[in-house]
Protein backbone atom coordinates (compact mmCIF):
# COMPACT_ATOMS: atom_id res chain seq x y z
CA UNK A 1 0.00 0.00 0.00
CA UNK A 2 2.82 2.41 0.79
CA UNK A 3 4.49 1.59 -2.58
CA UNK A 4 1.31 2.39 -4.53
CA UNK A 5 0.85 5.61 -2.58
CA UNK A 6 4.41 6.70 -3.41
CA UNK A 7 3.90 5.99 -7.11
CA UNK A 8 0.72 8.08 -7.10
CA UNK A 9 2.53 11.02 -5.57
CA UNK A 10 5.33 10.79 -8.16
CA UNK A 11 2.85 10.64 -11.05
CA UNK A 12 0.95 13.68 -9.70
CA UNK A 13 4.18 15.67 -9.38
CA UNK A 14 5.20 14.73 -12.94
CA UNK A 15 1.87 15.86 -14.40
CA UNK A 16 2.14 19.14 -12.49
CA UNK A 17 5.61 19.90 -13.90
CA UNK A 18 4.46 19.12 -17.43
CA UNK A 19 1.43 21.38 -17.10
CA UNK A 20 3.52 24.30 -15.80
CA UNK A 21 6.02 23.78 -18.61
CA UNK A 22 3.25 23.96 -21.22
CA UNK A 23 1.90 27.19 -19.71
CA UNK A 24 5.36 28.72 -19.82
CA UNK A 25 5.71 27.94 -23.51
CA UNK A 26 2.40 29.62 -24.28
CA UNK A 27 3.52 32.84 -22.54
CA UNK A 28 6.87 33.15 -24.32
CA UNK A 29 7.61 36.53 -25.98
CA UNK A 30 6.81 36.61 -29.63
CA UNK A 31 3.28 35.28 -29.22
CA UNK A 32 0.32 37.34 -30.32
CA UNK A 33 -0.76 38.25 -26.75
CA UNK A 34 -1.01 41.81 -25.45
CA UNK A 35 2.49 43.08 -26.16
CA UNK A 36 1.87 46.51 -27.62
CA UNK A 37 1.93 45.25 -31.18
CA UNK A 38 5.38 43.65 -31.02
CA UNK A 39 4.11 40.23 -32.04
CA UNK A 40 2.68 39.01 -35.29
CA UNK A 41 -0.60 40.88 -34.86
CA UNK A 42 -0.40 44.70 -35.37
CA UNK A 43 -2.42 46.85 -32.98
CA UNK A 44 -5.49 48.30 -34.69
CA UNK A 45 -5.52 52.09 -34.34
CA UNK A 46 -7.10 55.14 -35.92
CA UNK A 47 -4.77 57.88 -37.14
CA UNK A 48 -5.41 61.45 -38.20
CA UNK A 49 -3.25 63.63 -40.43
CA UNK A 50 -2.69 66.92 -38.65
CA UNK A 51 -3.20 70.21 -40.48
CA UNK A 52 -3.33 73.87 -39.44
CA UNK A 53 -6.83 75.03 -38.61
CA UNK A 54 -8.59 78.01 -37.06
CA UNK A 55 -8.42 78.01 -33.29
CA UNK A 56 -9.74 80.28 -30.60
CA UNK A 57 -9.89 79.48 -26.95
CA UNK A 58 -10.18 81.42 -23.72
CA UNK A 59 -7.64 82.39 -21.12
CA UNK A 60 -8.87 81.19 -17.72
CA UNK A 61 -8.00 82.81 -14.38
CA UNK A 62 -9.38 83.16 -10.86
CA UNK A 63 -9.97 86.74 -9.72
CA UNK A 64 -11.20 88.70 -6.71
CA UNK A 65 -14.11 91.15 -6.78
CA UNK A 66 -13.41 94.71 -5.68
CA UNK A 67 -15.89 97.56 -5.30
CA UNK A 68 -15.85 100.31 -7.91
CA UNK A 69 -15.44 102.77 -5.04
CA UNK A 70 -14.81 101.81 -1.42
CA UNK A 71 -14.12 103.79 1.72
CA UNK A 72 -14.22 103.38 5.48
CA UNK A 73 -16.15 106.34 6.87
CA UNK A 74 -14.51 107.68 10.05
CA UNK A 75 -14.91 110.56 12.48
CA UNK A 76 -12.55 113.52 12.15
CA UNK A 77 -13.06 115.10 15.57
CA UNK A 78 -13.55 114.05 19.18
CA UNK A 79 -17.22 114.40 20.00
CA UNK A 80 -20.33 112.57 21.17
CA UNK A 81 -22.69 110.99 18.63
CA UNK A 82 -25.95 112.91 18.72
CA UNK A 83 -27.86 111.06 15.98
CA UNK A 84 -27.31 108.17 13.55
CA UNK A 85 -29.16 108.56 10.24
CA UNK A 86 -28.70 105.12 8.67
CA UNK A 87 -29.08 101.38 9.21
CA UNK A 88 -26.68 98.60 8.30
CA UNK A 89 -26.82 97.64 4.61
CA UNK A 90 -28.74 100.76 3.60
CA UNK A 91 -28.38 102.37 0.16
CA UNK A 92 -27.41 106.04 0.43
CA UNK A 93 -26.97 108.86 -2.06
CA UNK A 94 -23.90 111.03 -2.34
CA UNK A 95 -23.87 113.67 0.41
CA UNK A 96 -26.49 111.91 2.54
CA UNK A 97 -26.00 112.57 6.29
CA UNK A 98 -24.80 109.52 8.16
CA UNK A 99 -24.02 110.75 11.68
CA UNK A 100 -24.53 114.03 13.52
CA UNK A 101 -22.15 114.82 16.39
CA UNK A 102 -23.16 117.01 19.34
CA UNK A 103 -20.55 119.72 18.76
CA UNK A 104 -20.52 120.93 22.38
CA UNK A 105 -16.80 120.46 22.77
CA UNK A 106 -16.08 122.21 19.48
CA UNK A 107 -18.42 125.08 20.40
CA UNK A 108 -16.45 125.61 23.61
CA UNK A 109 -13.15 125.51 21.73
CA UNK A 110 -14.47 127.98 19.16
CA UNK A 111 -15.52 130.45 21.86
CA UNK A 112 -12.07 130.23 23.49
CA UNK A 113 -10.28 130.64 20.15
CA UNK A 114 -12.39 133.64 19.19
CA UNK A 115 -11.56 135.30 22.54
CA UNK A 116 -7.85 134.69 21.94
CA UNK A 117 -8.16 136.13 18.44
CA UNK A 118 -9.86 139.23 19.78
CA UNK A 119 -7.07 139.78 22.33
CA UNK A 120 -4.40 139.20 19.68
CA UNK A 121 -5.98 141.73 17.32
CA UNK A 122 -6.20 144.34 20.13
CA UNK A 123 -2.57 143.72 21.10
CA UNK A 124 -1.43 144.07 17.48
CA UNK A 125 -3.38 147.32 17.08
CA UNK A 126 -1.85 148.80 20.24
CA UNK A 127 1.70 147.82 19.34
CA UNK A 128 1.26 149.08 15.78
CA UNK A 129 0.32 152.52 17.15
CA UNK A 130 3.29 152.52 19.52
CA UNK A 131 5.56 151.39 16.75
CA UNK A 132 4.43 154.33 14.63
CA UNK A 133 5.60 156.57 17.47
CA UNK A 134 8.84 154.57 17.67
CA UNK A 135 8.07 153.64 21.25
CA UNK A 136 8.42 149.87 20.69
CA UNK A 137 10.75 147.81 18.55
CA UNK A 138 9.57 146.68 15.12
CA UNK A 139 10.20 143.05 16.18
CA UNK A 140 7.52 143.38 18.86
CA UNK A 141 5.00 144.41 16.22
CA UNK A 142 6.02 141.47 14.03
CA UNK A 143 5.59 139.05 16.93
CA UNK A 144 2.14 140.42 17.71
CA UNK A 145 1.13 140.08 14.04
CA UNK A 146 2.27 136.42 14.00
CA UNK A 147 0.28 135.76 17.19
CA UNK A 148 -2.81 137.31 15.59
CA UNK A 149 -2.40 135.19 12.45
CA UNK A 150 -2.05 131.99 14.50
CA UNK A 151 -5.20 132.81 16.48
CA UNK A 152 -7.10 133.49 13.24
CA UNK A 153 -5.98 130.13 11.82
CA UNK A 154 -7.09 128.36 14.98
CA UNK A 155 -10.58 129.83 14.67
CA UNK A 156 -10.76 128.71 11.05
CA UNK A 157 -9.72 125.18 11.99
CA UNK A 158 -12.34 124.88 14.70
CA UNK A 159 -15.03 126.18 12.37
CA UNK A 160 -13.99 123.52 9.86
CA UNK A 161 -14.26 120.90 12.58
CA UNK A 162 -17.74 122.14 13.40
CA UNK A 163 -18.71 121.57 9.78
CA UNK A 164 -17.56 117.97 10.34
CA UNK A 165 -20.27 117.53 12.99
CA UNK A 166 -22.42 116.07 10.21
CA UNK A 167 -20.60 113.13 8.61
CA UNK A 168 -21.84 112.59 5.04
CA UNK A 169 -21.52 109.87 2.40
CA UNK A 170 -18.75 110.86 -0.05
CA UNK A 171 -20.45 108.92 -2.89
CA UNK A 172 -23.55 106.82 -3.52
CA UNK A 173 -23.32 103.22 -2.40
CA UNK A 174 -24.21 100.54 0.13
CA UNK A 175 -23.28 100.94 3.79
CA UNK A 176 -21.80 98.10 5.78
CA UNK A 177 -22.40 97.20 9.41
CA UNK A 178 -23.07 100.23 11.62
CA UNK A 179 -20.28 100.66 14.18
CA UNK A 180 -21.62 103.53 16.37
CA UNK A 181 -24.72 104.38 18.37
CA UNK A 182 -26.18 107.63 19.73
CA UNK A 183 -24.31 108.76 22.84
CA UNK A 184 -21.05 107.07 21.88
CA UNK A 185 -17.85 109.10 22.14
CA UNK A 186 -15.89 109.12 18.89
CA UNK A 187 -12.37 110.33 18.26
CA UNK A 188 -10.50 111.01 15.00
CA UNK A 189 -10.31 107.71 13.14
CA UNK A 190 -13.27 106.04 14.84
CA UNK A 191 -15.00 103.84 12.24
CA UNK A 192 -18.62 104.77 11.48
CA UNK A 193 -19.26 102.21 8.69
CA UNK A 194 -17.90 101.01 5.37
CA UNK A 195 -19.33 102.36 2.11
CA UNK A 196 -19.08 100.52 -1.22
CA UNK A 197 -20.27 101.44 -4.69
CA UNK A 198 -20.99 98.03 -6.26
CA UNK A 199 -23.25 99.13 -9.12
CA UNK A 200 -20.11 98.28 -11.08
CA UNK A 201 -17.30 96.12 -9.76
CA UNK A 202 -13.72 95.33 -10.63
CA UNK A 203 -12.31 91.82 -10.82
CA UNK A 204 -8.52 91.62 -10.48
CA UNK A 205 -6.91 88.45 -11.82
CA UNK A 206 -3.33 87.35 -12.65
CA UNK A 207 -2.08 86.65 -16.18
CA UNK A 208 1.29 85.00 -16.81
CA UNK A 209 3.82 87.09 -18.71
CA UNK A 210 3.84 84.51 -21.52
CA UNK A 211 0.13 85.21 -22.16
CA UNK A 212 0.11 89.00 -21.80
CA UNK A 213 0.29 89.45 -25.57
CA UNK A 214 -3.26 88.06 -25.75
CA UNK A 215 -4.66 90.67 -23.33
CA UNK A 216 -5.64 94.24 -24.21
CA UNK A 217 -8.01 96.88 -22.78
CA UNK A 218 -11.66 96.59 -23.89
CA UNK A 219 -11.42 92.83 -24.54
CA UNK A 220 -14.59 90.93 -23.65
CA UNK A 221 -14.66 88.92 -20.43
CA UNK A 222 -17.03 86.34 -19.00
CA UNK A 223 -17.17 85.67 -15.28
CA UNK A 224 -18.75 82.90 -13.22
CA UNK A 225 -19.09 82.68 -9.44
CA UNK A 226 -19.55 79.60 -7.29
CA UNK A 227 -22.35 81.35 -5.45
CA UNK A 228 -24.48 81.49 -8.62
CA UNK A 229 -24.23 78.19 -10.56
CA UNK A 230 -25.23 78.50 -14.19
CA UNK A 231 -25.11 82.32 -14.22
CA UNK A 232 -22.48 84.30 -16.09
CA UNK A 233 -21.45 87.96 -15.91
CA UNK A 234 -20.24 90.01 -18.87
CA UNK A 235 -17.40 92.48 -18.56
CA UNK A 236 -14.38 93.99 -20.28
CA UNK A 237 -10.70 94.41 -19.57
CA UNK A 238 -10.19 97.85 -18.05
CA UNK A 239 -6.42 97.91 -17.61
CA UNK A 240 -3.27 95.79 -17.36
CA UNK A 241 -0.81 96.51 -14.56
CA UNK A 242 2.44 98.15 -15.66
CA UNK A 243 4.53 95.90 -13.41
CA UNK A 244 4.86 92.14 -13.05
CA UNK A 245 5.06 90.28 -9.77
CA UNK A 246 8.66 89.12 -9.42
CA UNK A 247 7.69 85.86 -7.74
CA UNK A 248 4.87 84.63 -9.97
CA UNK A 249 6.03 86.36 -13.18
CA UNK A 250 2.48 87.53 -13.78
CA UNK A 251 0.70 90.87 -14.15
CA UNK A 252 -2.58 91.86 -12.55
CA UNK A 253 -5.35 92.49 -15.06
CA UNK A 254 -8.40 94.46 -13.94
CA UNK A 255 -11.75 93.67 -15.50
CA UNK A 256 -14.87 95.79 -15.07
CA UNK A 257 -18.32 94.18 -14.74
CA UNK A 258 -21.78 95.71 -14.60
CA UNK A 259 -23.45 94.64 -11.34
CA UNK A 260 -26.90 96.21 -11.33
CA UNK A 261 -28.35 93.28 -9.37
CA UNK A 262 -25.49 93.61 -6.88
CA UNK A 263 -24.89 89.88 -6.90
CA UNK A 264 -21.11 90.25 -7.02
CA UNK A 265 -19.74 91.41 -3.69
CA UNK A 266 -16.27 92.64 -2.72
CA UNK A 267 -13.97 89.75 -1.81
CA UNK A 268 -15.91 87.15 -3.82
CA UNK A 269 -13.94 84.78 -6.08
CA UNK A 270 -14.84 84.84 -9.78
CA UNK A 271 -13.52 82.58 -12.54
CA UNK A 272 -12.75 84.80 -15.50
CA UNK A 273 -12.59 83.68 -19.14
CA UNK A 274 -11.00 85.96 -21.73
CA UNK A 275 -11.73 85.00 -25.34
CA UNK A 276 -8.58 85.07 -27.45
CA UNK A 277 -8.51 86.09 -31.10
CA UNK A 278 -8.75 83.41 -33.81
CA UNK A 279 -5.40 82.05 -35.00
CA UNK A 280 -3.99 79.11 -36.96
CA UNK A 281 -2.84 76.18 -34.83
CA UNK A 282 -2.20 72.43 -34.78
CA UNK A 283 -5.15 70.76 -33.06
CA UNK A 284 -5.64 67.10 -32.11
CA UNK A 285 -8.50 65.24 -30.43
CA UNK A 286 -8.26 65.26 -26.65
CA UNK A 287 -8.00 61.43 -26.54
CA UNK A 288 -4.79 61.54 -28.59
CA UNK A 289 -2.86 63.38 -25.87
CA UNK A 290 -1.48 61.12 -23.15
CA UNK A 291 -0.47 62.33 -19.70
CA UNK A 292 1.70 60.15 -17.43
CA UNK A 293 3.19 61.97 -14.47
CA UNK A 294 4.94 65.06 -15.78
CA UNK A 295 5.18 63.62 -19.28
CA UNK A 296 2.77 64.73 -22.02
CA UNK A 297 3.00 62.97 -25.38
CA UNK A 298 1.24 61.66 -28.48
CA UNK A 299 1.83 58.58 -30.66
CA UNK A 300 3.00 59.39 -34.18
CA UNK A 301 2.60 56.79 -36.96
CA UNK A 302 5.74 56.25 -39.06
CA UNK A 303 6.02 55.22 -42.68
CA UNK A 304 7.22 51.69 -41.79
CA UNK A 305 3.97 50.85 -39.99
CA UNK A 306 5.26 51.44 -36.46
CA UNK A 307 4.66 54.23 -33.96
CA UNK A 308 6.91 56.51 -31.93
CA UNK A 309 6.25 58.50 -28.79
CA UNK A 310 6.54 62.28 -29.25
CA UNK A 311 6.68 64.73 -26.33
CA UNK A 312 4.41 67.72 -26.85
CA UNK A 313 3.57 71.02 -25.16
CA UNK A 314 -0.12 71.83 -24.73
CA UNK A 315 -0.97 75.40 -25.72
CA UNK A 316 -4.68 75.36 -24.96
CA UNK A 317 -7.78 73.23 -24.49
CA UNK A 318 -11.45 73.31 -25.32
CA UNK A 319 -13.89 70.42 -24.76
CA UNK A 320 -12.75 67.51 -26.95
CA UNK A 321 -9.84 69.36 -28.56
CA UNK A 322 -6.25 70.20 -27.60
CA UNK A 323 -4.00 72.77 -29.27
CA UNK A 324 -0.35 71.70 -29.33
CA UNK A 325 2.21 74.49 -29.12
CA UNK A 326 5.19 72.29 -30.03
CA UNK A 327 6.25 68.70 -30.66
CA UNK A 328 4.41 67.94 -33.92
CA UNK A 329 4.19 69.46 -37.38
CA UNK A 330 1.51 69.80 -40.02
CA UNK A 331 1.29 66.57 -41.99
CA UNK A 332 2.16 64.27 -39.06
CA UNK A 333 -0.09 61.24 -38.64
CA UNK A 334 -1.19 61.03 -35.01
CA UNK A 335 -2.91 58.07 -33.34
CA UNK A 336 -6.27 59.25 -32.07
CA UNK A 337 -7.83 55.91 -31.04
CA UNK A 338 -6.32 52.66 -29.78
CA UNK A 339 -3.45 54.17 -27.80
CA UNK A 340 -3.93 51.93 -24.76
CA UNK A 341 -1.66 49.04 -25.89
CA UNK A 342 1.00 51.02 -27.74
CA UNK A 343 4.71 50.95 -27.03
CA UNK A 344 7.57 52.65 -28.91
CA UNK A 345 8.21 50.69 -32.11
CA UNK A 346 4.93 48.79 -31.98
CA UNK A 347 3.41 47.70 -35.27
CA UNK A 348 0.00 49.17 -35.99
CA UNK A 349 -2.80 48.59 -38.45
CA UNK A 350 -3.84 52.17 -39.10
CA UNK A 351 -7.28 53.21 -40.16
CA UNK A 352 -7.52 56.79 -41.34
CA UNK A 353 -9.67 59.35 -39.58
CA UNK A 354 -10.94 62.37 -41.54
CA UNK A 355 -8.76 65.46 -41.38
CA UNK A 356 -10.09 68.16 -39.09
CA UNK A 357 -12.10 70.86 -40.82
CA UNK A 358 -10.58 74.31 -40.98
CA UNK A 359 -13.28 75.65 -38.70
CA UNK A 360 -13.47 77.70 -35.57
CA UNK A 361 -13.58 75.90 -32.23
Amino acid sequence: MQLRSGRSILLFALFTVLALSACGKQDKPGSSGPGGGRGNQPVPVVVQTIALQDWNDSLQALGTVRAHEAVTVTAKVSETVQQVHFESGQDVAKGAPLVTLSGQQQDALLASAQAQLKDAEAQLQRLTQLGGQQLVARSAVDTARATRDAARAQVGQIRANLSDRVIRAPFAGVLGIRQVSPGALVTPGTVIATLDDISRVYVDFPVAETELADVAPAQALTGTAGAYPGKSFDGRVQTVAARLDAGSRSATVRGEFANLERLLKPGMLVRVALLRSTRKALVVPELAVQQIGNETFVWRAKGDGTVEKVDVVVGGRIPGQVMLASGIQAGDRIVTEGTGKLQPGAKVAAGAAPMADDAKH
